[in-house]
């Protein structure tokens, strides 16, 4: 509103948004600067938690000594053994010998002259492998080679006898061949009916030709013998699975297994980086930068002082478990640099993994007192529901609503201020208005009296 009635001209609209402004500006300060203080704390509490949960989810490849019972192994000769170990596996040099690999027995039926179309028959064979047998019911129209064929592929009880058909010279001729390896899993075809030339037993075998015998692998292992029903061989060296790939009777394939260093060595690093990428964190937001005179949002901060103390204790601490040579991160090569952070000396630690890799095991995994046993389980009470972070965190949280209630009650209130300027200079102006007004009448009725002239 402006009045401008009879002289009067108050721009009340104006003057009372610039009146409420200057009432205002105090408080939306003192508000903006709470509310940067406790949202620089929450970014900053939030850092801290997600630095700490994955620096401990780092950990949990190192935390128990099975995070070390990795095992390599190596084949002199990778064409007739390779080998796989688990943690059970004890490191050795084991000399292997493979006389005959496992195989899968094929048969082949005499020929049928009129080809896949030639009718054999009426009734019902049953097949069966190893300790497993079904049976199929051959008969008019369905009972031609082919469809003995298929009915013996479609059985849904199949125990793994696979039936093709060979057109030769001769004729046809049914194959089954066996998709199990092992001389427990040999084929037999008994019949009822008239299907007498389709059979295959352990007492009648004219009806077909072997092709492949159904046989065991036989291996020499440190001079024992051992057979397998399968190419893979496992419990004849505890914790070691061997591949059989060729048969080669005579020669003698060295088969190594060691611990993984490699693997090892590789989650210490990822240790390390987890750790550095953690202090880098820490630094961030409890230092200060002299270069641009700017502090962390945390410096001074007793829970962050205290956490990385904590830690810091933690990884200079020797473990007692693990032996007399490397009982601390400095004896494996890993030391502290000027910044805080770690570095790697690969050559020591090396050296530490060959000479005792169940001590360093033992440095990192042991279930009491091992570094990143003992780092995993303190991270864990800080990170807890109810520790420190997470009841600053609630605060802050709480603080930053009650900031916004804050600003909700400053509009409420600045809107009833507006309200009653409005109103008093509302009136004002119409005050003014009306004085104006008589002013003006006065003016003119003066200005109309008779003019007295002096003489």
């Amino acid at each position: 509103m402006t009045g401008v009635v009879g002289g009067s001209s108050i721009d009340v609209n104006s003057l009372v948004s610039q009146l409420v402004a200057a009432e205002r500006k105090p408080l939306d300060n003192q508000l903006a600067r709470a509310t940067q203080r406790v949202s620089t704390q929450i970014s900053a509490t939030s850092a801290l938690l997600g630095a700490l949960s994955s620096f401990q989810s780092a950990l949990n490849g190192l935390r128990t000594t099975t995070a070390f019972s990795g095992r390599s192994t190596t084949s002199t000769n990778e064409d007739i053994v390779t080998a796989t170990a688990t943690a059970n596996a004890a490191p050795g040099r084991y000399d292997i010998e493979v006389e005959r690999l496992a195989s899968a027995q094929q048969i082949s039926s005499v020929a049928f002259p009129a080809g896949a179309t030639s009718v054999v028959g009426n009734g019902s064979l049953t097949l069966s492998l190893g300790g497993s047998s079904f049976t199929v019911s051959i008969g008019e129209p369905g009972n031609t080679l082919a469809d003995v064929r298929n009915a013996i592929n479609s059985a849904t009880n199949n125990p793994g006898i696979s039936a093709s058909i060979i057109n030769a010279a001769d004729g046809a001729h049914l194959v089954l061949t066996s998709t199990k390896t092992g001389a427990a899993n040999a084929i037999q075809v008994t019949q009822s009916g008239t299907l007498s030339q389709l059979e295959y037993t352990s007492t009648n075998q004219a009806n077909y030709t072997q092709l492949r015998a159904a046989q065991d692998a036989l291996v020499h292992v440190a001079g024992y013998s051992a057979t397998s029903a399968t190419n893979v061989v496992t419990g004849v060296i505890d914790g070691v699975s061997l591949n059989l790939e060729s048969a080669e009777p005579g020669t003698t394939v060295g088969v190594e297994v060691v611990y993984d260093k490699a693997a090892a060595k590789d989650k210490i690093k990822g240790f390390v980086a987890a750790y550095n990428s953690l202090r880098g964190m820490l630094t961030r937001l409890g230092g200060y930068d002299s270069a641009s005179k700017t502090a962390g949002p945390m410096l001074g901060d007793a829970m962050l002082s205290s956490i990385d103390s904590e830690i810091r204790r933690t990884l200079s601490s020797p473990v007692a478990e693990a032996g007399d040579v490397y009982q601390t991160l400095a004896a494996i090569g890993i030391t502290t640099q000027k910044d805080g952070t770690l570095s790697i000396d690969e050559t020591k630690l090396d050296t530490a993994l060959a000479n005792d890799f169940d001590g360093v095991s033992r440095l990192f995994g042991n279930p009491a007192t091992g570094l990143a046993a003992r780092l995993h389980e303190q991270i864990g009470d800080r990170l807890a529901d109810g520790a420190a972070i997470d009841t600053r965190n609630e605060s802050l949280l709480s603080e930053q609503r009650a900031l916004q209630k804050k600003k909700e009650d400053i509009d409420i209130r600045m809107s009833m201020v507006q309200q009653t300027y409005l109103k008093q200079f509302t009136r004002l102006d119409t005050l003014l208005s009306s004085l104006s007004a008589t002013s003006a009448y006065l003016t003119q009725q003066i200005d109309s009296l008779p003019k007295w002239s002096s003489d």
